[in-house]
């Protein structure tokens, strides 16, 4: 599985993105997807993430209500819609995928990812 992420740049306080992830090289209808992100001095943590068979979704206390990941069969892609911005939401954004069902484990693939700076 490829993974391709786009859709970061730079973004005022309170403003919103929508992050892609655009799959390649066999389905997903087996994987597990989530969004990561790793802000500057700070390891990589878990934002959002989806099981492709039936999109049930899961979300960080901190990005629920504000972050929904969502996924489209036909285009093969995950997104990633940010509102409500923060500088602390500043990081490189990774799509990456599992094969399974759960959020957690080894995450076998990753994207290259995408930089996301919000300005206060």
């Amino acid at each position: 599985v490829q993974l391709q992420a786009s859709g970061g740049g730079l973004v005022q306080a309170g403003g919103s993105l929508r992050l892609s992830c655009a799959a390649s090289g066999r389905t997903l209808r087996s994987y597990y997807m989530g969004w990561f992100r790793q802000a500057p001095g700070k390891g990589r943590e878990f934002v959002a993430g989806i099981r492709w068979s039936d999109g049930m979704t899961y979300y960080t206390d901190s990005e629920k209500g504000r972050f929904t990941i969502s996924r489209d069969n036909a285009k093969n892609t995950v997104y990633l819609q940010m509102n409500s911005l923060k500088p602390e939401d500043t990081a490189v954004y990774y799509c990456a995928a599992r094969y399974g069902s759960s959020t957690y484990g080894k995450y076998d693939y990753w994207g290259q990812g995408t930089l996301v700076t919000v300005s206060s």
